[in-house]
């Protein structure tokens, strides 16, 4: 890596966790400077304005996200077990501090629907990856017999489970109840088991 690549990489680094608790909005470029000690003179040597930090943010926290989640889903034999891989480890997601600020597509969908067309694009995408992602689960498990070959339908289902997931981490972070995520987590693995 050169210095300037260097440089990015810790200028994205620092700034993440704080795009993903403060939102695009609520961070300021004072924000930046401050937790990465470098001048607005820096930051624009490196990134052409804040949307483009706010974007290289975004994708470093959900690359996290997704790193820590595939580390798991690929120790799993059976496609069921992939998929109870998220009710799992979202279970565990607060105390896990894989992203500081929660779940970033939870995030910057919310705080983006309105405000900031380019990160809810991101967003959007990113959601869209994780649907076929486990659409793709679902129709493997059919092929490989682990699930019945009628009477499921796929993006329905992955929709219900992705929805489940935030919901619960949405609801547990607003009461600050941890039981809430575990709770509905809970359901989510009863709609993956109705998969048998």
């Amino acid at each position: 890596m050169s210095k300037a690549e260097r440089t990015k990489q810790f200028i994205i680094e620092q700034t993440a966790p704080i795009f993903n608790m403060k939102g695009y909005s609520g961070t300021s470029m004072s924000d930046i400077t401050e937790i990465t000690g470098l001048t607005k003179g820096s930051i624009y040597g490196n990134f052409e304005n804040k949307d483009e930090v706010a974007i290289a943010a975004f994708k470093y926290n959900v690359k996290k996200l997704q790193d820590a989640f595939s580390r798991e889903i690929d120790k799993q034999t059976t496609f069921k077990g992939k998929l109870l891989a998220y009710p799992q480890l979202y279970s565990q997601y607060a105390t896990m501090k894989v992203t500081k600020g929660g779940c970033p597509i939870l995030n910057t969908a919310t705080e983006s629907d309105d405000t900031h067309p380019v990160l809810r694009k991101y967003a959007e995408r990113t959601l869209i990856y994780w649907k076929e992602k486990i659409i793709s689960f679902i129709d493997q498990g059919i092929a490989a017999g682990e699930f019945k070959a009628k009477a499921i339908d796929t993006e329905r289902t992955a929709l219900t489970i992705i929805a489940l997931i935030e919901g619960g981490v949405m609801i547990s972070k607003l009461t600050g109840n941890l039981n809430d995520l575990s709770n509905i987590m809970q359901s989510v693995k009863k709609v993956i088991e109705e998969l048998e």
